[in-house]
């Protein structure tokens, strides 16, 4: 099995994945997973994936992310190891469509108006 390039979308946040074959080493922007994503909700939702599938110690997963905050980067990574383990093996995806993992979240920041403070707030109103 050759790599798997995958890319993941969350808000601003975009995912690059690598899955190898190897002992199921994950390494985000050339650090360790735990030195990268230093809560256990977001290593509980990069690793999601491969646990769903139990695949945690089949593949090495390289990860290159930008853009957006910590969650959003998490998220990004998650949908993109999701896509990737939808190619090693189809049969995944049965397993991982039910838990909403293959779905690109469309939820994206709402744009500031002009003559408003930001996208839905609006400048103090006075009467008189």
């Amino acid at each position: 099995m050759e790599v798997i390039h995958k890319i993941g979308r969350r808000k601003t946040a975009v995912a690059r994945v690598y899955v190898a074959p190897g002992k199921g080493d994950i390494t985000v922007n050339k650090k360790d997973l735990a030195s990268y994503f230093t809560t256990a909700t977001l290593q509980y939702k990069v690793k999601q994936p491969l646990v769903l599938t139990n695949n945690d110690s089949n593949f090495d997963i390289t990860v290159n992310v930008y853009g957006g905050g910590i969650t959003g980067q998490a998220e990004a990574v998650r949908l993109a190891i999701s896509r990737a383990m939808c190619e090693v093996d189809t049969e995944n995806r049965t397993t991982l469509k039910p838990e909403g993992l293959l779905t690109r979240d469309p939820r994206m920041v709402e744009r500031k108006k002009f003559g408003q403070k930001k996208a839905r707030k609006k400048f103090q109103f006075s009467k008189r």
